[in-house]
């Protein structure tokens, strides 16, 4: 592909970047266009995959028919074979009337499957068939119909994980991943992020009639080394923010600094370059995070004991010795750390106060089904109890999150 065939790409889709990577990804999108092989786009949410599937949509044969986008993740499980595959009716309760489903709208044109990892497990086994042989049936029909359909899917889940753990069917992940386009994250591409916000800011002091936005070299910086957790959607959010709030049209660092969320997992993986120590672990940071609840969990519970105990004494007992903070320590520092802050508190007790019996704690072992409630329970309480914006910062699905949430209560 020609540079010029590649900027006219980027312009049709409004890519912005000219990271290597990137270029890679349109390079093949469009390469396989002209194929009928299953594609399979990989990446954190909020790194632009949707723009992938129009790519090859338009780069292919199928260009002069439909085109769907069909989220997954948000259809109801009850329902996502009847959107998928269509209905006969009286195939359920609700099922009034025929109705047709995506397979069978886009005959000969293209299917885009965004989140197929949610995709409940019977029907993946119906997704299966149709991709193997074409062939699909209403539900509540015996008929077996035929279709023609390119599928193009996404997700941000680690599909061999989630094929190891019986999440996700290990013939279908083949079927779809015939090829696989990752999308790189935009921590992955720093030098198109200055490039990005300039974009954003000037589409959004456009839109509101407002003076442009400049950076200063110590600002630009701190934007480009700052590990983006929600990627491109999140530095988008962030322009118009600051596009909309500040009066001042110069950003310093120190004004940036202030819209840059304060969120736990962010501020772990982020500002004090524990990201950059990650390697080629990909769940290096759900375990930093879990390690920080479990031991944030620990201390609230030492802290329990010591009030309870004080009442038990009719006393105050001594403030705890304030904890380095653990967003800039790595685990085996903060671990001990942790202990050394106990011990020292041990001593403040032991020394200054007669011993007196302890009320009786049930101190049992957290599990990670404990660490992983204390999260999504956090995740709502700052997003005041949506739903859809706790799953956005969890970095999950609506529906994963509804299934979570369900087996907590």
């Amino acid at each position: 592909m020609t540079t010029q065939e590649l900027q006219n790409i980027k312009q049709r889709f409004g890519i912005i970047g000219s990271s290597p990577m990137l270029d890679r990804d349109i390079e093949i999108a469009a390469q396989v266009a002209v194929t009928d092989l299953s594609v399979l786009i990989t990446g954190e949410s909020g790194v632009g995959k949707e723009h992938f599937p129009q790519i090859i949509h338009a780069c292919s044969p199928r260009k002069h028919a439909k085109y769907f986008a069909v989220n997954c993740g948000a259809i109801p499980e009850g329902t996502i074979d009847s959107e998928l595959f269509g209905h006969v009716k009286g195939a359920y309760t609700d099922a009034r009337a025929e109705r047709k489903g995506y397979f069978e709208e886009a005959d000969g044109g293209t299917l885009f499957l965004d989140e197929v990892g949610e995709l409940p497990l019977p029907t993946q086994a119906r997704l299966l068939r149709v991709l193997e042989t074409g062939e699909f049936i209403r539900m509540g029909s015996s008929e077996v119909q035929k279709t023609s359909v390119r599928v193009v899917a996404a997700t941000n889940l680690d599909m061999k994980r989630a094929v190891a753990e019986g999440r996700f069917r290990e013939d279908l992940y083949f079927r779809l991943n015939a090829v696989e386009i990752r999308v790189p994250a935009l921590r992955e591409r720093k030098e198109d992020i200055p490039l990005l916000f300039r974009k954003f800011t000037s589409d959004f002091t456009n839109r509101y009639a407002m003076p442009r936005i400049q950076l200063t070299d110590e600002a630009t910086n701190l934007l480009k080394n700052y590990y983006w957790y929600g990627n491109v959607r999140q530095l988008k959010n962030v322009a118009e923010q600051i596009c909309v709030l500040e009066k001042t049209r110069e950003i310093t660092a120190e004004t940036l600094q202030r819209y840059l969320p304060a969120n736990e997992q962010e501020q772990q993986l982020t500002l004090f370059g524990a990201g950059q120590n990650m390697g080629n672990d990909p769940y290096m940071n759900e375990r930093e995070l879990l390690y920080k609840v479990l031991f944030d969990m620990k201390r609230d519970i030492a802290e329990l004991k010591q009030q309870m105990a004080a009442a038990t004494t009719g006393s105050a007992m001594p403030q705890s010795t304030k904890m380095p903070s653990s967003n800039i320590m790595p685990y085996a520092e903060r671990h001990n750390a942790h202990l050394d802050a106990e011990e020292q508190l041990a001593e403040e007790v032991h020394d200054n106060y007669p011993a007196q019996p302890e009320p009786t704690i049930k101190d049992e072992p957290l599990t990670m089904g404990d660490a992983e409630e204390v999260m999504i329970r956090k995740a709502l309480e700052r997003n005041g109890g949506n739903r859809k914006a706790a799953a956005t910062e969890l970095g999950i699905s609506e529906r994963t999150l509804y299934r979570k949430l369900k087996s907590i209560e």
